[in-house]
């Protein structure tokens, strides 16, 4: 999997980057970023292309650090937001990892919360005209392929809980005081 030839057929191109947030894996095919996942570290990630090599039936590339071609501009935007700099992600998004409802769900997030703001899990099923399933909504956010850029932390629970969060619930805070919603932690 860390091959430093190109693949010739359908490939995704991989790596593993450091955030604030600790390891991310990052993963795109030429359509666009397919895969964004947190605790990245070495003992997971095999597993993790693993399974995307099986979903996909594409051939993983890890090309070497900097020589990034798919993924050099997710790098690039990453970087920048959490260095303040950055309020939306625009890329290409590969989509193929969420289908039906989960994925109608995730492209209304992406389209109408943006950086600094909340929404509920309820208000966000009303949205995609599907008032009452707010924990259908929590499903979808649970099986988002990608987090952060389709900002999934930025959906709480309707009497102001934080709610859960694939990437653990300090993630979620840290993430929504980088944002401004939530107060920087002290310590």
């Amino acid at each position: 999997m860390d091959s430093t030839e190109r693949p010739r057929g359908p490939h995704l191109e991989w790596t593993v980057v450091p955030s604030d947030i600790g390891p991310l894996l990052l993963a795109a095919t030429p359509e666009g970023l397919v895969r964004v996942e947190f605790h990245a570290g070495p003992d997971r990630v095999d597993t993790m292309i693993g399974s995307l090599v099986s979903r996909l039936g594409a051939d993983a590339w890890r090309p070497a650090r900097g020589q990034e071609v798919l993924l050099a501009e997710p790098i690039r935007q990453l970087k920048a937001y959490f260095g303040g700099a950055l309020k939306r992600f625009e890329l290409p998004l590969d989509w193929r990892l969420s289908s039906g409802f989960n994925r109608q769900v995730l492209q209304e997030l992406d389209r109408s919360v943006p950086y600094g703001a909340v929404v509920g899990y309820g208000e966000l099923a009303a949205r995609v005209g599907q008032p009452g399933a707010a924990q259908a909504v929590g499903n979808a956010m649970g099986s988002n392929p990608l987090p952060l850029v389709v900002a999934c932390h930025r959906v709480v629970e309707n009497d102001g809980g934080i709610g859960g969060f694939g990437g653990g619930v300090e993630t979620k805070r840290s993430l929504l005081a980088l944002e401004g919603v939530l107060p920087q932690p002290l310590f």
